[in-house]
């Protein structure tokens, strides 16, 4: 593959770098420090798509650009080096839920929802995992009835990033427990003001509560907000996880604040120690080159990607690698940092710890990284078995109707 920009791309660069050097807000790094990351992301993502930068390679009438998916790439690799990162509150509808809507919503779903979403005029979440459920989504038991024109929804979600400050959420049920577990499932959209949807935020290690149980009691959806047929959900859910990870792993690996290499370079750069700046040790300069490789061969499998993107297929398995890779180097990373700021690592305040306490906090943060989407472990059977094309795991359940497989020694 030819990494090397055409003279259109490279003009195309240009002007994008060139937009962004004049309108990336100049204090944002100061502002995220201070807790503010989420009104940063959205204020930046409403001057991007009213300027005609956001969501570049969707259609101009769902909000976008129609860009080529390789100037939509080229936007993004300039716009990681200087602008806010994507936050978890937009991720789930611009990285999650708008290519989920392209591939399997009706016209009027997307015209109502896509423009909205591309303005972060309304923010999603995602309403998958269960307390029962592990890392089998498949595994799920709220459940889904019809009645008339709507469905009625009674169950429990949990680890639902932002679901207490999300407008809408994308909903995964169970509509028939008569069939093999993957074959019940129906994909919803909901509006979270819905009469009895109850998120609770879940207190984390690091003191933020990002995460969330949501219950749902007699929830009433109408059959519009159906996402393709009854008894497809898990396809459309697989189309939201592939593109989860591909997010995940584009995005994870640079730029913006907390444990990127870049920062973790320019830390170890300026930061003296008895001897001088700690990157003249030959240790930390091994470590760093290693990350380095890491993250060259992450860029290297998402260019992979993006050329199946440039030709409009739907990301591929290979995401898992990134995501892989991803989750256990930021985490690697940040307590590495920590380690070189020595006795100051152990400082949590942004306004005296350095860098604003951003390693600090991503290596309580990035363990969260390791589970969503997809565990460590379930990213490596995944590549095991759809990318090297090695045996499955036995699975005993697979061809059961759901309410059949045991558990807790009783009948589901």
């Amino acid at each position: 593959m030819d990494f090397n920009d055409t003279p259109e791309e490279a003009a195309f660069r240009a002007k994008a770098r060139a937009w962004l050097e004049s309108n990336v807000p100049a204090d944002w790094r100061e502002r995220a420090a201070k807790g503010s990351i989420q009104d940063v992301c959205k204020e930046w993502q409403r001057i991007k798509y009213d300027a005609g930068w956001a969501c570049l390679n969707w259609p101009k009438e769902y909000g976008g650009q129609g860009f080529t998916p390789m100037q939509s790439v080229i936007w993004s690799q300039e716009e990681n080096k200087i602008a806010p990162p994507s936050a978890a509150m937009l991720v789930v509808g611009l990285g999650m839920t708008g290519p989920m809507l392209m591939v399997h919503g009706t016209e009027e779903q997307k015209k109502q929802h896509l423009p909205p979403m591309a303005r972060a005029d309304v923010i999603w979440c995602q309403l998958f995992s269960e307390p029962a459920g592990g890392s089998d989504l498949a595994a799920l038991r709220t459940r889904a009835v019809k009645d008339g024109d709507e469905w009625v929804v009674n169950g429990q979600k949990i680890w639902s990033s932002g679901a207490h400050q999300s407008d809408w959420a994308i909903l995964v049920t169970r509509t028939d427990p008569t069939v093999p577990k993957h074959k019940g499932l129906t994909f919803f959209i909901v509006d979270m003001k819905t009469p009895g949807i109850e998120p609770r935020p879940i207190k984390q290690i690091s003191g933020a509560a990002h995460f969330n149980e949501v219950y749902l009691t007699d929830v009433r959806i109408p059959d519009s907000n159906r996402i393709s047929g009854v008894g497809n959900g898990w396809n459309v859910a697989m189309t939201i996880l592939m593109n989860e990870r591909l997010a995940v792993g584009s995005t994870g690996g640079a730029g913006g604040i907390g444990a990127s290499w870049e920062s973790l370079f320019e830390m170890a750069r300026t930061l003296e120690g008895e001897d001088g700046p700690v990157i003249q040790d030959a240790a930390v300069r091994e470590r760093l080159a290693d990350w380095y490789v890491r993250e060259a061969g992450i860029r290297n499998v998402n260019a992979r990607t993006i050329s199946a993107l440039s030709r409009g297929d739907t990301p591929g398995p290979e995401a898992s690698i990134s995501k892989m890779v991803i989750g256990p180097q930021k985490q690697n990373m940040a307590s590495f940092a920590m380690d070189l700021q020595d006795m100051a690592g152990g400082i949590m305040d942004p306004k005296i710890a350095p860098l604003h306490a951003a390693f600090q906090q991503s290596l309580l943060g990035s363990p969260a990284g390791r589970i969503a989407g997809g565990t460590d472990e379930i990213m490596r059977n995944i590549i095991a078995e759809r990318v090297l094309g090695m045996p499955g795991d036995i699975r005993v359940d697979k061809d059961l109707p759901f309410n059949e497989i045991p558990t807790g020694g009783k009948a589901a």
